[in-house]
């Protein structure tokens, strides 16, 4: 009953309300195999009004942040392309889980291709027996419901096992749609699902329906797909023109396109399938219950859709500026962080500001008044504050008044908070030229 709900509900968005993706419109092509003589096009920094010391301080944020290689398209075209270190052009990297929304696109395809039904239930393609549930249980999950995250199988008690794909370890925990968990080990077997709908290693199909039409190369290995940074960002313009290469269509389903890249489920309004949407009115992160009001990245235009991956590996994609913009690297923080950061909001407050005049990325909810929170709260390992836009003095004080953090901010940031012992800390946070404090409550477990 809640399933077609859920449906009905999908295809009342759809229908009255306008998609997250405004045309992409005059958008260039690089070609399929790049050549020095016909090489990826370029637009001049100066030709957007760009200024040369926002480009250098961008830059300096970036490799202070473990970046290895960073792309801005702009209508196609590149406008940044820089890489750190040793890393380049043709170093390859691993996606993380930015490679869910390749395997989204994928799913499309072969569904496309009426080799698979994402409303089908997924023992249709793994047969039965693939979870630890009973077989009533077992017949309720969906394609679907493995891209939304709402399976209703349990995760792990254990961290690090939740990429567990035997029986013993998908376990149940609540009915599908009920409950929306960010869980590894259903996505995962989506790739198996997709071996078995096309009679074709995922490489194979990933080869022939997407290389072949769109020069994007790579190669899923142990279900983690890699590659250079260009190719991400080719992934990346491919979706800002509706999944179609030039007027060719890789992912020939508008219907499915919607549906991907707009809300999937009532549970979290910020997830598609396998791709996150900025704008929504609330969200949630990766390992948690809690729901997050207002926009998951503030600084971010509202209609940006998002591939996001483990240690900060991101494709933003901003249909309404014709943007792309693609990063990889380590984590910007010193531990390994989910999909999801507090990075996010500060690389989008940099990008915003990289123009000599008025921002040329735009937020049309920027005007809102914000407040300040501190979530998930209590934690055992991160928090994030948030903040309204504007500079204030941070400090965190242990339970005996000892200041334990003390820094300047101008934007809302993650907290590591995994050493700290547990108990009660405190929060002050000041505007920069006032006497106006405002204090919060940490609470350690």
């Amino acid at each position: 009953m809640q399933s077609t709900f859920i449906r009905i509900f999908i295809a009342f968005i759809l229908l009255f309300f306008p998609s997250n993706f405004i045309q992409a419109q005059n958008l260039y092509f690089p070609p399929l195999v790049e050549t020095e003589e016909n090489n990826w096009e370029t637009i001049p920094t100066s030709e957007l009004e760009w200024c040369d010391e926002q480009i250098d301080s961008l830059y300096t944020f970036l490799d202070e942040k473990n970046t290895k290689g960073f792309i801005v398209l702009k209508d196609g075209k590149i406008v940044l392309e820089k890489y750190f270190g040793t890393f380049t052009q043709d170093s390859a990297w691993y996606w993380a889980s930015a490679g869910k929304s390749m395997v989204a696109t994928l799913i499309g395809i072969a569904q496309r291709s009426s080799l698979l039904d994402v409303n089908k239930k997924t023992s249709t393609y793994l047969g039965e027996g693939w979870t630890n549930l009973i077989k009533e249980q077992e017949d309720k999950i969906t394609i679907r419901h493995q891209m939304t995250m709402t399976t209703g199988l349990k995760e792990p008690d254990i961290t690090g096992i939740d990429n567990c794909l035997t029986p013993s370890c998908l376990t149940y925990g609540s009915a599908p749609d009920t409950r929306w968990y960010y869980y590894n080990s259903p996505y995962r077997l989506l790739q198996n699902v997709l071996d078995s709908a096309t009679g074709k290693p995922i490489n194979q199909y990933f080869a022939e329906r997407i290389t072949r039409k769109t020069g994007i190369t790579g190669a899923f290995l142990n279900y983690t797909l890699f590659s250079k940074p260009r190719s991400m960002a080719r992934f990346g313009l491919l979706m800002l023109n509706r999944g179609k290469w030039e007027t060719n269509p890789v992912l020939n389903d508008a219907m499915y396109f919607e549906q991907m890249t707009n809300t999937s489920q009532l549970l979290n309004p910020s997830y598609g399938y396998l791709w996150w949407l900025n704008g929504k009115d609330s969200y949630k992160l990766p390992a948690s219950d809690e729901i997050f009001e207002g926009s998951m990245i503030p600084n971010a235009p509202s209609d940006m859709i998002a591939a996001l991956g483990a240690n900060d590996q991101k494709i933003y994609i901003v249909p309404s500026q014709n943007l792309v913009v693609v990063r990889v690297g380590n984590s910007a923080e010193s531990e390994e962080l989910n999909a999801l950061s507090s990075f996010d909001n500060e690389l989008w407050g940099k990008l915003s500001n990289l123009s000599c005049h008025d921002p040329i990325l735009t937020n049309e909810s920027k005007g809102e008044e914000e407040t300040m929170k501190i979530f998930p709260n209590p934690s055992y390992q991160n928090y994030f504050l948030k903040i309204p836009n504007g500079r204030y003095d941070i400090a965190i004080r242990d339970s005996l008044g000892k200041i334990i953090y003390k820094a300047q901010v101008t934007h809302s940031f993650r907290i590591a908070a995994s050493k700290w012992k547990k108990g009660m800390y405190f929060v002050e946070i000041t505007p920069v030229g006032t006497k106006t404090t405002t204090y919060l409550k940490i609470v350690k477990e």
